[in-house]
């Protein structure tokens, strides 16, 4: 690094270091106040661009991306704030599809900080880790500016700080059991909680759903007279091959039939969440309104080029190395699903780092048909499940002659690639694996230990 460069990066930790001391994302305060306050002191940026909105419990991300990715290839320029991020903070803003740099990052944050430190003094609480970052995306994207922002929700829907746009296409992908302690103990309770990013005369577009979660999500639709399309009804998946690294696609969606269409990511749950994506830019530009239309050809070379890092993410090979963010049974049990369908891993040794305060048991239920065996370990966060405790529930779920507990991530990594080799007779011949996995931030610290 030259010196310029240095100095970017000192100030880019340094923001970093500011946003962390708030409060963290994973603490809720039921109330948007803050939040307008901000915007309300910013201008109201986030009006000032057409959005797609997206909740769900597990693929809203990948779902972003896809969605992104499709507006982009008509000329569109995109704002895209997804949460949490897999290595940088600054993963979270993207314009055009990257990430902003530092440089961009520092100097958005120093645009909202007089504005957020008035509404931390009217406040009797200051304005969150999340809430800044969703502030500073808002402002960013109306600076671009772009031409419509793809938003992920945080947690939930109703409260949650992203929920100051009114989106005209509002995306659920599917709903599971998730922070049950802070959006209901039900699938129902945490449906109702999701379906407030549906606006009136909005378009919902709608995942395959439990049945009380979609009875939820049409009695909102109906209440506020936005319009629904289904999978399954008014979109759907019709056909899905496994192909060459990945799968060939034909969707449905709601004003053409896309043949030919090879997505590059793994797993039945990423058609699906393709489907959903095609219909919200279908329903973002008007389909069966008299808009645009999406052009075959334009979908084709879209999806082409679509990348999740870190949903079934291969990092190596001779063994093959997976990492994947799974941090909930419904995630962990389409990763495993993927796995089992797409892979012929004869040997394939899980490492596994999840928080405290998930529903680890099933987590790990839903990985044991694929995992070989595992070695338990924590990642860098207080909210890690310690090593001692976690491996206690994986011996019950496993066998205890299946686990193997170390203390460090990385010693970890080392250690499952050796149990790998060690499975079968040559690795290299793809018979072998090792999947890391269990949460975020597992993803995250192990694709930066084995990219570096």
């Amino acid at each position: 690094m030259n010196a310029r460069q240095d100095e970017v990066e000192a100030q880019y930790r340094a923001v970093e270091a500011e946003l962390l001391r708030r409060w963290p994302e994973t603490r809720l305060e039921p109330s948007r106040d803050r939040i307008e306050d901000l915007m309300d002191l910013l201008g109201s940026p986030q009006r000032s661009y057409p959005s797609i909105h997206i909740t769900g419990t597990n693929g809203k991300t990948s779902t972003a991306r896809m969605i992104d990715a499709l507006l982009r290839a008509l000329n569109l320029r995109t704002g895209r704030t997804t949460s949490p991020h897999l290595e940088q903070m600054r993963e979270r803003i993207c314009l055009d599809g990257e990430p902003i740099s530092r440089e961009r990052f520092v100097e958005v944050y120093r645009d909202v900080q007089p504005f957020a430190e008035l509404v931390d003094k009217r406040r009797p609480h200051p304005l969150s880790f999340f809430e800044m970052i969703t502030g500073m995306a808002y402002a960013a994207f109306a600076d671009a500016p772009v031409d419509a922002a793809v938003v992920e929700v945080g947690l939930g829907g109703s409260w949650d700080s992203t929920n100051v746009i009114d989106a005209q296409v509002a995306v659920i992908t599917p709903i599971s059991l998730d922070h049950t302690h802070l959006l209901g103990d039900t699938v129902e309770d945490i449906a109702w909680e999701k379906s407030g990013i549906i606006k009136r005369d909005a378009l919902a577009v709608l995942a395959q759903q439990p049945v009380e979660a979609a009875q939820v999500l049409l009695r909102q639709a109906a209440e506020v007279g936005a319009t629904v399309a289904r999978e399954g009804i008014e979109f759907g998946v019709m056909d899905r091959q496994l192909a060459v690294g990945g799968q060939r696609l034909v969707i449905r969606g709601l004003s053409h039939e896309y043949d030919e269409v090879h997505l590059p990511l793994y797993g039945a749950h990423q058609a699906h969440n393709a489907a959903c994506a095609i219909a919200a830019v279908e329903a973002f530009l008007g389909a069966g309104a008299g808009g645009a239309t999406l052009e075959p050809d334009l979908v084709r070379e879209a999806m082409a080029v679509v990348r999740s890092p870190g949903r079934l993410e291969v990092v190596r090979r001779s063994p093959t190395v997976l990492i994947d963010a799974a941090h909930n049974p419904g995630g962990a049990l389409a990763t495993a699903e993927a796995i089992a369908e797409e892979f012929a891993f004869d040997h394939l040794v899980g490492v596994i780092a999840a928080m405290q305060d998930k529903d680890v048991r099933g987590l790990l239920e839903a990985f044991e048909p694929v995992l070989a065996e595992v070695v338990i370990t924590r990642n860098s966060t207080q909210r890690a499940m310690p090593v001692r405790e976690l491996a206690e529930i994986a011996g019950q779920v496993f066998g205890a002659e299946r686990v193997t507990a170390v203390d460090r991530l990385d010693d970890a990594i080392e250690r499952a690639i050796a149990l790998a080799e060690g499975g079968v007779p040559d690795a290299s011949l793809g018979g072998s694996g090792v999947l890391i996995t269990g949460s975020v931030v597992t993803a995250g610290e192990a694709g930066r230990l084995l990219r570096r």
